[in-house]
């Protein structure tokens, strides 16, 4: 049987995550080759590399290096160089018949352009997800990329109504689950071994984990200043570990807020962890305050309550059936809520279906089912 070649994309520190257990679950499949490609739209090695070793991930096939830069330049830097690759083929010779993204960074978005433009098909890996809110950059990336691609995997219902909703046809939709949690569900027994929270002092289920990012968090001085104040109140009752991002680190250090952070001694700040050390704090925190999108959903999966520092979310499962509260940017609202959790009083949630550590293996089956019919064609 004739090989089919898969062009795989990641690019920021979460499209690891989702992409490790698609590998493996392609693997499975004699004729399909999936060859790696890394953009490097994340360079640090804390948010890159470590992730391939800790994730078991096979290093890139391809790396094009594009590195950081506003979201024009960026993006058209990862058009170019990925339009390249494709015209070049896989490695051992051949065509790329399929385009594979994840998620909804400037990554995934390039990729597709990159790919329509040459007719190479593309798969998108969390289609569907709308937060309808179009100063968010990932939500503009979300929507080309799923009206460009053919196949729509998606992670929860919510997606397929919205998708539905866009024009879609039914056939190229495809509810498949969470692969994110597939990760977390393999490695949890590892990252729990970890010495991470003795190595910061802290204790099981006494603490609660940060992490900021999003400009609407970050980049307004003011806003900022108002959630740094909770942190620090709330830390004088609850140790609060904080995981710093470098563009979060750079605005408080700008906007002169850095010396209150340092002087509360409840609050914890560390650089960005791997993702092994970063599941062993999640996984055992009694809760969890973040603007990361891919957190609201490991936090469901964990059953960890998680106060969203965004107004809205692209995944409102986390939010109707999962452990998510949407707190914005209103820091009494925050605190009402860190009170409730400190208290025994915040809602309960559960894991909803399809997050079962299995979506990879469904997503490879949809992706075999296509690779046969494009054989048929090619025949």
């Amino acid at each position: 049987m004739t090989v089919l070649n898969f062009a795989c994309v990641v690019g920021a520190r979460p499209n690891f995550m989702k992409m490790a257990p698609l590998l493996r679950a392609m693997e499975s499949y004699d004729h399909i080759r999936a060859v790696l490609i890394h953009t490097g739209q994340h360079y640090d090695a804390q948010l890159s590399d470590i992730f391939f070793e800790e994730l078991g991930m096979r290093r890139p096939d391809v790396s094009l290096e594009v590195g950081s830069g506003k979201h024009g330049v960026q993006t058209a830097r990862i058009l170019e160089r990925f339009e390249a690759v494709l015209e070049q083929g896989p490695p051992g010779g051949g065509r790329y018949d399929r385009v594979v993204v994840v998620g909804d960074v400037n990554s995934t978005l390039a990729a597709t352009l990159a790919a329509v433009k040459l007719g190479v098909p593309v798969a998108h890996v969390e289609a569907g997800l709308r937060s309808f809110d179009r100063s968010m950059p990932e939500e503009i990336n979300r929507i080309v990329t799923d009206s460009l691609a053919d196949m729509l995997l998606v992670s929860e219902p919510a997606g397929i109504d919205n998708l539905l909703r866009e024009g879609h046809a039914e056939e190229h939709l495809h509810l498949t689950g969470n692969v994110m949690i597939d990760t977390l569900r393999r490695l949890l027994p590892k990252a729990r071994n970890r010495d991470a929270l003795e190595r910061i002092g802290v204790a099981r289920g006494e603490y609660g984990v940060v992490t900021l990012h999003r400009p609407a968090n970050v980049d307004e001085p003011a806003t900022l200043a108002q959630l740094l104040e909770v942190f620090v109140d709330v830390s004088h009752d609850l140790p609060l570990v904080f995981p710093m991002h470098p563009r979060t680190k750079a605005r408080l250090e700008q906007s002169g807020l850095w010396d209150d952070l340092d002087a509360a001694k409840g609050l914890v700040v560390l650089p960005p962890q791997g993702y092994l050390d970063f599941l062993c704090l999640t996984s055992q925190a009694k809760v969890i305050i973040t603007d990361s999108g891919g957190l609201q959903e490991e936090s469901t999966a964990l059953g960890i309550p998680c106060l969203t520092a965004r107004p809205n979310t692209e995944r409102p499962i986390t939010v109707d059936e999962g452990t998510s509260t949407l707190v914005g940017s209103d820091p009494a609202l925050l605190r009402q809520c860190l009170r409730a959790v400190v208290e025994g009083a915040y809602k309960q949630g559960r894991c909803p279906a399809l997050w079962d550590g299995n979506a990879a293996p469904r997503i490879a089956a949809v992706l075999a089912g296509p690779a046969r019919s494009l054989l048929r064609r090619a025949a």
